[in-house]
């Protein structure tokens, strides 16, 4: 998954980032309202954590602005703002849940996954190729009815494959799923992903468009 985290503190900014990134995750950071704004334009975001408290204004003015623009990115709101009335403020505003500082790092991990597991739930549905069955609420994939254990970063692909399988996925757009902004991303990862999902779940399972991308195949 793909997450932006929206933190002027370096050295917190720092430590969520690289805790994420080894969970599988890949993290953007974006230390103003500015770099926020521009990177949720220019990125399809799996999830923002957003601070409130930032050194150009408040957090819920870019939150109720992606509202308003009609941005379904899910949000979780990560402040030092701990009353009542501030959490409120939050998720009317559309935050998809508030985390108070300080906070433990495995607690912010699994509201992050609590919440896209809602948010799978209420608009996706299960996606049948063949012998394989994809299910985006449980982030599951079962080949002949039986659970096939996949790491983030391969669900991850096997997802963006699965979301349209009618379109091409570009090695780019694969890229932009698992990496973040300034990433060292070696010449063949892509293709040592595929191969390993195929070993997983058949030859058949992802189709190769030599120069164009990859798409959902069957098996």
């Amino acid at each position: 998954m793909r997450l932006l985290v929206v933190e002027d503190e370096p050295d917190l900014a720092e430590a969520v980032s690289a805790y994420l990134g080894s969970a599988g995750h890949a993290v953007d950071l974006a230390p103003s309202l500015d770099d926020a704004g521009a990177a949720a334009a220019a990125t399809d975001y799996d999830l923002i954590l957003l601070d409130l408290q930032l050194p150009d204004g408040d957090g819920l003015s870019l939150l109720r602005e992606l509202r308003a623009q009609g941005h379904r990115t899910p949000v979780l709101i990560i402040t030092a703002r701990d009353r009542i009335t501030e959490r409120i403020a939050g998720l009317e505003a559309g935050a998809d849940d508030y985390l108070v500082k300080p906070y433990d790092l495995d607690e912010m991990q699994a509201r992050i996954m609590a919440i896209l597991r809602r948010s799978a739930s209420g608009v996706e549905v299960e996606r049948s190729f063949g012998r394989l069955l994809i299910r985006p609420a449980r982030r599951q994939v079962l080949l002949d009815g039986e659970t096939v254990h996949l790491t983030l970063r391969e669900w991850a692909l096997i997802e963006k494959l699965s979301r349209r399988p009618d379109l091409l996925v570009s090695r780019a757009q694969m890229e932009d799923t698992l990496y973040g902004f300034g990433d060292e991303v070696a010449s063949n990862a892509i293709e040592a992903h595929i191969s390993r999902l195929r070993n997983k779940l058949g030859r058949g399972a992802i189709v190769t468009e030599r120069g164009f991308g990859y798409r959902m195949g069957r098996v």
